[in-house]
């Protein structure tokens, strides 16, 4: 097998605009493509400025409701100034926590699909 990576995850959101509009203004995302999609529909992909993986806001799969996505982790260098970053831009994310891997915050979109933003530890550590 050749697979590299996963390139697009699905993210199902009730308004597109309105969750561009988080992704964009509060979580920094980059808009990578932005165009018609079938009738009546966008496709929005978006991705973390230097991110590999992007994500694409979907509202056609009728399985796929609104704030039915959770565990989605974003990965830090710097979890601390981004915490408080996000809390700057007015996002309700949890308190920090330690964890033997690393250190987490979680935190929800608008239609309540679930993030962890997460730094590592260090290599040797814990």
């Amino acid at each position: 097998m050749r697979i590299k990576r996963i390139a697009v995850v699905s993210i199902p959101v009730s308004d597109p605009q309105a969750a561009k509009d988080f992704y964009t203004g509060v979580l920094g995302f980059t808009v990578v493509g932005d165009a018609p999609f079938g009738e009546g529909q966008r496709w929005i992909q978006l991705a973390p400025a230097s991110g590999e993986t992007s994500i694409t806001l979907v509202t056609w799969f009728p399985n796929m409701k609104p704030g039915g996505i959770t565990g989605l982790v974003l990965e830090t260098d710097d979890v601390e100034a981004d915490h408080a970053a996000l809390q700057s831009r007015g996002l309700d994310i949890s308190p920090l926590e330690n964890a033997p891997w690393g250190r987490f915050a979680t935190f929800s979109d608008p239609d309540g699909n679930g993030w962890v933003l997460q730094q590592n530890a260090a290599m040797g550590e814990g």
